[in-house]
């Protein structure tokens, strides 16, 4: 093998008949620069073959792949969610996996950092959907719907810090409820809270709480409390930690970063601390500070009718108003909430937490900042953690031992003799056009045994075995791979 390639040989000819052409028709830049493409080709030839090594073939941080065994159980999974959509009436959409960067700005609070920015395309600024809300209410307005119940299941993107152990990541995917259109207060809301239960019970994930607040309420409650308002997203993004860190790292925050004076931190520590039932929010209506603030009273009376309605569906137990509960994103408007799993003593010890796994919230001025005329469409919704969820599954697998069935094939087609691929296949194309999930060996002669062995390492309950008796018969043989039980 000669030193230069076919390709760079052709180069250094190139080069080599450009300098042997007249000095008028090559000017001393243009020498220099093929020089330098020479030089290029040269080095990248001569390199240490070892340089190659040091390349590592990965995903991207904060990305996976997922194997045939976790498809499905995410499957299964998902499966379940999108039944729970589709029983409360859902219809489903979908939109592009990037929007306009001007469409995102300004919706996400401190999170809009996170956002995933595009290369600029042909003049346009992209961004990757931060999530499957925001381009929902563009849908809204931009196809001027007034009324919707949709769910949505795809893939969004951030650019935090990923956790892998509790289901954290860059990419991941959101599995979206959402009720668009103006009803009578808190009905909407009920039915996400109650589409929450029914999907956490029915994966049985463990016991599990629903805290619920208002953020009427956080800004009346700021506002009693001193906060300048200027500070409120600010101060909210803050409080939304608490589920992270604890209070005293909270206010050192709120004092220390964002400028907030002591005793009015101080005063936010009083109302977060407190969580309960319907008892807390009549509690809170007799509130010397609370009861003085307009916003604050319209959350708790919408608060009260939404616990009244919770009684009615059967699931007030499970819900508990939390004053600490924030959800640091700027769109909301009204009734936020957010499911936790509560912790047996083992996972405790373990350290073992996933945050969150569902959370929503009443979003009703958000399709309005996309509309010209400001035209508002209230939506409420709900978001389930669907990769958070996946964790807590694959971890309960992995613990179990639990083997998964990765296809559904239900019959396999065998033979123990040679020289019948041509009957296999005949047979197997019977099956197939019968509607019937079947598989068989891509092999002219496979051993009986060895195709017995796959249909127990796939976890196939069915065998056809056709071969020179089973022909002459004009039968087939048809074993169950479990009992090795046989029928013809």
């Amino acid at each position: 093998m000669p030193l230069f390639g076919l390709v760079h040989m052709r180069a250094w000819a190139s080069l080599f008949g450009q300098l042997l052409r007249s000095p008028r028709a090559l000017c001393i830049r243009e020498v220099h620069v093929h020089s330098q493409v020479a030089e290029a080709v040269l080095t990248s030839q001569l390199k240490p073959h070892q340089e190659k090594s040091n390349f590592i073939v990965k995903t991207p941080k904060g990305t996976r792949d997922l194997s045939p065994q976790q498809m499905v159980v995410r499957e299964k999974i998902l499966d379940m969610v999108v039944g729970c959509f589709k029983r409360h009436g859902a219809k489903r959409l979908d939109t592009p996996a990037f929007e306009l960067k001007e469409m995102l700005t300004e919706k996400y609070g401190e999170n809009s950092g996170l956002i995933y920015d595009l290369k600029d395309q042909g003049g346009e600024l992209l961004s990757l959907r931060y999530d499957l809300t925001v381009p929902f209410a563009r849908y809204l307005a931009m196809n001027k719907v007034k009324k919707m119940k949709r769910y949505h299941v795809g893939k969004v993107w951030r650019r935090e810090s990923p956790t892998i152990v509790q289901g954290r990541y860059r990419e991941f995917c959101q599995c979206d409820f959402d009720i668009a259109g103006h009803f009578d207060p808190m009905i909407p809301d009920a039915e996400c809270l109650k589409i929450m239960c029914e999907i956490l019970s029915g994966l049985q994930l463990g016991d599990f709480i629903i805290k619920v607040n208002d953020r009427r309420i956080l800004d009346g409650m700021f506002a009693v409390c001193g906060v300048p308002e200027s500070k409120f997203h600010a101060i909210c993004s803050s409080i939304d930690k608490l589920d992270k860190i604890p209070w005293k790292d909270v206010r050192h925050e709120m004092v220390a970063k964002k400028g907030l004076a002591p005793e009015v931190a101080d005063r936010i520590g009083d109302y977060v601390q407190c969580h309960g039932g319907v008892s807390l929010v009549e509690q809170m209506f007799q509130d010397p500070r609370l009861s003085q603030n307009k916003q604050a009273l319209e959350g708790l009376r919408d608060l009260k009718l939404l616990f009244e309605y919770l009684t009615l569906f059967g699931i007030a137990e499970k819900i508990s108003f939390d004053l600490s509960l924030a959800r640091g994103l700027d769109y909301y408007t009204g009734v936020i909430y957010e499911a936790v799993l509560l912790q047996t003593p083992a996972q405790a010890e373990e350290s073992f937490s996933v945050g969150s796994v569902a959370a929503g919230g009443r979003y009703d001025g958000l399709v309005g900042m996309f509309d010209p005329k400001g035209h508002k469409v209230p939506c409420v919704g709900l978001s389930i953690g669907v990769e958070r969820i996946f964790s807590i599954v694959e971890q309960r697998m992995k613990t179990s031992g639990h083997k998964i069935r990765t296809t559904e094939t239900q019959v396999f087609v065998a033979t123990p003799q040679k020289n019948f691929l041509h009957e296999r296949l005949k047979l197997i194309a019977e099956l197939w056009d019968a509607g019937i999930k079947a598989e068989l060996l891509y092999k002219n002669n496979p051993k009986l045994l060895t195709q017995l062995h796959y249909c127990e390492d796939m976890g196939i309950p069915l065998v056809v075995i056709i071969g020179e008796q089973e022909m002459k018969e004009g039968i087939i043989k048809l074993r169950s791979v479990a009992s090795r039980e046989e029928v013809s």
